[in-house]
C-alpha cells in the first residue's frame, strides 16, 4: 500500500465486509489497522479480501530500528527510474538510426516509427512503468470496478495496437511519476511530525539504589527514577524527584524561552536538559507520552477523510465508468454511421481515455489535507482529521469555556473565612482532602493554600465529582461537600451568614467556593484567576476574521463572568450552567449560525465538546477527557492557534478548490479537443500527467503554513 488509489481500494473491499468496524491508514509505513468483531469475520477473511486486491499483507511488526532493505524500500522509485532510463534510451537510439538533424527528428515526434530494436526499449520502458500496477489491474476488473488502472491499461494496449510505443512509453512512465511523487508528497507530509518522535533519545539511564544502568526508553516503567545529565534529552514524561535544571520544552509546550525545572514539576520526553542534572520519576510508558500522542493523533487523522475527499472519491467511482462507455462509442459509432474510418475512431476514443483519467481529480485532495494536517501539527495545532479541518474554515460562531480557556486556569485564593464556629484548621484539612481528589484547577488553588498554611490533606473516601457543582466524599465517617453556591442551595444550607460571605466575594474576576457538611456550611474561599495575556488578541484576531459571535459558558458565578466579559469585549455571556445547560446553548448556537467550535479543558465541557461542529481541547490542562473528545488540541495552549487554524484550514479549502478546477478544467478542455479530433496522443499524456503534477506540487504548499501568525 502505498498511494491513494490503494487506500481507496482496500477502503472499498474491506469497508463493504459485515463485521470491519473501523479502518486506519498510514501510508508512510504501509500500516492498515483493522478493527473488526473476531466473531464476524476472522483475520483470515481479511486477508483474502486483500489478496483478491492484487497486494500482499502480513501481520505488522514495528522494524523501525531494522529497516527493510534499500530495494524494497526503494522499488517503486527503482521501477520508475528504470522506465525512464529505457524512455531515454529508446530516443538516444531511435536518433542515432534516423541520420536526421535533431529539428527533423523532433519535428516527426521521434519514435514513432522507431526500428525493432527501439520498439523493444520503448517496451521495456512501457513494462517497468505500467508493469507493478498490473496485479491491480486485475483485481478491479475481478472486482467490476474500473479505475484509473483500468483506464490506463485500456488506453497502453491502444496505444500498442495503433503502434503508438513512444506515446504508450511515455504514458507508462509519466504515470507511474506521479504516483512516486504521490507517495513521496504524503511520506513527506507524515515524515515531518513522525521525525518528533527522534527527538527521543534510545536508551535511559535507570537509577537503582546506588548505581545506574542504560535500558531501553520502550522498556520504562512508571514510578521509574531516570537520571538525565547536562545536555541531555529527556527520555520520558514524568515528574522531577531531584535538582534543578534550565529545560527547553519548547517542542511540546511552545515556550520560547527554557524553564527551571525542580522538584515537584513536571517535564516531558524530547525536551532539552540544561546546566544541571535531574533525577526524574516516569511518569507513563514510553507509547503513551506527550509525544506519541501527538503522532498517533496525525496518523490516525487521515482515515476521517474530509468531505471534498468523499465527494472526490465518489465522482471518480461514477466518472470512470461513464468515461469507458463514451470512448467505446467514439470507437464503435462513427464507423458504423459511415462518419469516420475505424482506425481513426480508434485513435479517438485512445485518446479520451488517457485525457480523462482522473488521476489528478483523486490526487488532488488527499495530498493538500495531509499536507496541511502536517504542517498544523508542528506549528501546535493538532487536528484529528481533514473533515475537522473543513468545518475550521467555515466556523461562524465560537464558544469559550471561562476557567482554564479565557483565564490562565491557575487561580489564587486570596481569602478563607471559616463559619458556623468551625476551625479554621480542620476546614482547610478536610477542603484540601476532597480537592486533592479533583482535577479542577480551582482545586489545585485550594490545596496549594492549604499546603502554605502547613495544613496535610486529610484522607477521604468515596469521592465523587459533581459535574458543574463541586464534588463530595466522606471524611471521618461524614459526609462533606465543596462547591459553588448552586450546590449550596441544592442542600438546603444558604443562610444570611452565608448571604453575606458570597456577596462581599462575587465580585470582579474573583469566585467563591463554599464546603461544609449536610447540616451547616463551614467555611467559604474566595479566589481569583487571572486572563491570559493573549486571549484579546486572539479573540481580536477572530472577529477580524469575520467569526460572526463569540460566547463564554461557565459554571461561574454571574459577577465574576460579566466582569471577564466586559474585559475581553464579549456580549453574550452564559454564567452559572450545569454541563447540561451549556449543551443546550451549543446545540442553539448550531441552529443559529451553523458551524459552531467549543473550546474547553474539563469534564464538565465534554459534553459540549463532542456536541458542537467542532471541539478544541488546550493541551497541558485539560482533562484526558476532554483532550479524548475534542477534535483539535492546542499545544501548548494558546488561544491564538485558533484564529491561525480558521486561517490556515481557510487556505487549505482555498487550495483544493484550486486543485479540483484545475484537474477538472483541464480534462474538460481536452476532452472537448478529442471529441472535436483535435487533440493527439501526446496532448492526452500532458492532459493527464501534467495536470496531476501541478495539483501534487500546488498541495504541497500546504507543508508551509503562511499568513497567520501563531
Amino acid at each position: 500500500m502505498d498511494c491513494g488509489e490503494e487506500v481507496a481500494q482496500l477502503r472499498r473491499q474491506l469497508g463493504s465486509m459485515t463485521g470491519v468496524l473501523d479502518l486506519r491508514f498510514d501510508v508512510e509505513r504501509a500500516q492498515l489497522a483493522i478493527e473488526h468483531d473476531a466473531e464476524v469475520v476472522s483475520p483470515g477473511e481479511l486477508e483474502a479480501a486483500i489478496t483478491r486486491l492484487g497486494m500482499r499483507s502480513e501481520i505488522w511488526k514495528d522494524t523501525r530500528d531494522q529497516p527493510a532493505h534499500p530495494l524494497l524500500r526503494h522499488s517503486r522509485a527503482l521501477a520508475t527510474a528504470a522506465s525512464g532510463a529505457c524512455l531515454v534510451a529508446a530516443m538516444a537510439i531511435d536518433f542515432a538510426e534516423s541520420h536526421e538533424g535533431l529539428l527533423d527528428w523532433f519535428l516527426r515526434d521521434g519514435g514513432h516509427h522507431g526500428s525493432p530494436t527501439v520498439v523493444a526499449v520503448q517496451c521495456l520502458a512501457l513494462l517497468f512503468g505500467f508493469g507493478p500496477h498490473l496485479a491491480k489491474v486485475m483485481a478491479s476488473l475481478r472486482a467490476f470496478r474500473p479505475d484509473m488502472a483500468v483506464l490506463m491499461a485500456v488506453s497502453l494496449t491502444g496505444a500498442g495496437v495503433l503502434g503508438e510505443w513512444s506515446e504508450g512509453a511515455t504514458l507508462a512512465f509519466l504515470y507511474s511519476l506521479s504516483g512516486l511523487i504521490e507517495l513521496w508528497s504524503l511520506r513527506r507530509a507524515q515524515s515531518s511530525v513522525a521525525a518528533l518522535l527522534n527527538l527521543t533519545p534510545p536508551t535511559a539511564s535507570v537509577l537503582h539504589g546506588d548505581h545506574e544502568h542504560k535500558v531501553s526508553v520502550d522498556r520504562l516503567q512508571p514510578g521509574a527514577l531516570v537520571r538525565v545529565r547536562p545536555g541531555e534529552r529527556i527520555p520520558c514524561d514524568g515528574e522531577v524527584a531531584a535538582g534543578e535544571s534550565d529545560v527547553d520544552q519548547a517542542i511540546v509546550t511552545g515556550e520560547a524561552v527554557p524553564s527551571v525545572r525542580g522538584p515537584g514539576d513536571r517535564v516531558f520526553s524530547g525536551s532539552l536538559n540544561g546546566a544541571g542534572t535531574l533525577d526524574i520519576r516516569v511518569g507513563c510508558a514510553a507509547h503513551d507520552t506527550a509525544l506519541s500522542r501527538i503522532v498517533r493523533m496525525v496518523e490516525g487523522a487521515q482515515h476521517r477523510r474530509a468531505t471534498s475527499e468523499q465527494f472526490v472519491e465518489r465522482f471518480a467511482r461514477v466518472y470512470t465508468p461513464v468515461i469507458l462507455g463514451l470512448a467505446v462509442a467514439a470507437a464503435v459509432l462513427p464507423p458504423a454511421l459511415g462518419w469516420q474510418e475505424a482506425s481513426r475512431s480508434f485513435y479517438q476514443a485512445m485518446v479520451i481515455l488517457l485525457i480523462s483519467c482522473p488521476c489528478a481529480l483523486v490526487i488532488s485532495t488527499p495530498v493538500t489535507i495531509v499536507s496541511a494536517l502536517a504542517s498544523a501539527a508542528r506549528h501546535g495545532v493538532l487536528v484529528k482529521g481533514g473533515a475537522f479541518l473543513e468545518i475550521a474554515a467555515r466556523l461562524n460562531a465560537v464558544a469559550f469555556d471561562k476557567t482554564g480557556v479565557l483565564t490562565s486556569g491557575k487561580p489564587q485564593v486570596t481569602s478563607f473565612t471559616p463559619l458556623n464556629g468551625q476551625p479554621k484548621e480542620l476546614v482547610l484539612r478536610r477542603l484540601a482532602g476532597i480537592e486533592a481528589q479533583s482535577e479542577h484547577p480551582l482545586a489545585a488553588a485550594v490545596v496549594a493554600y492549604a499546603n502554605q498554611q502547613g495544613v496535610a490533606p486529610e484522607p477521604v473516601e468515596h469521592f465523587h465529582a459533581l459535574a458543574g457543582r463541586g464534588a463530595e466524599a466522606e471524611v471521618g465517617r461524614e459526609r462533606f461537600w465543596v462547591g459553588s453556591r448552586r450546590l449550596c442551595q441544592e442542600k438546603c444550607l444558604q443562610s444570611d451568614e452565608v448571604v453575606c460571605a458570597l456577596q462581599s466575594r462575587e465580585d470582579a474576576h474573583h469566585s467563591a467556593v463554599l464546603c461544609g457538611s449536610d447540616a451547616a456550611v463551614w467555611g467559604v474561599l474566595s479566589l481569583s484567576d487571572a486572563i491570559r495575556s493573549e486571549a484579546a488578541e486572539a479573540l481580536g484576531r477572530l472577529r477580524a476574521l469575520g467569526v460572526r459571535e463569540l460566547v463564554m459558558l461557565t459554571g461561574d458565578n454571574r459577577g465574576t463572568a460579566d466582569s471577564v466579559g466586559r474585559d475581553l469585549g464579549i456580549v453574550n455571556v452564559k454564567a452559572e450552567l450545569l454541563p447540561e445547560q451549556k449543551l443546550e446553548v451549543i446545540e442553539a448556537l448550531r441552529a443559529a449560525h451553523g458551524e459552531v467550535a467549543m473550546v474547553g479543558d474539563g469534564i464538565n465541557d465534554a459534553q459540549a465538546l463532542s456536541a458542537a461542529s467542532i471541539g478544541i481541547a488546550m493541551a497541558g490542562q485539560s482533562t484526558d477527557l476532554a483532550l479524548e473528545t475534542a477534535d483539535v488540541v492546542l499545544a501548548p495552549a494558546d488561544l491564538r492557534k485558533l484564529p491561525f487554524l480558521i486561517q490556515h484550514a481557510r487556505r487549505a479549502a482555498g487550495v483544493v478548490r484550486q486543485n479540483v478546477w484545475v484537474a477538472i478544467g483541464l480534462k474538460v478542455a481536452f476532452l472537448v479537443a478529442a471529441l472535436l479530433g483535435a487533440a493527439s496522443l501526446w496532448m492526452a499524456v500532458a492532459a493527464d500527467m501534467g495536470a496531476t503534477l501541478l495539483v501534487t506540487l500546488n498541495g504541497l504548499r500546504m507543508l508551509r503554513a503562511s499568513g497567520g501568525r501563531v
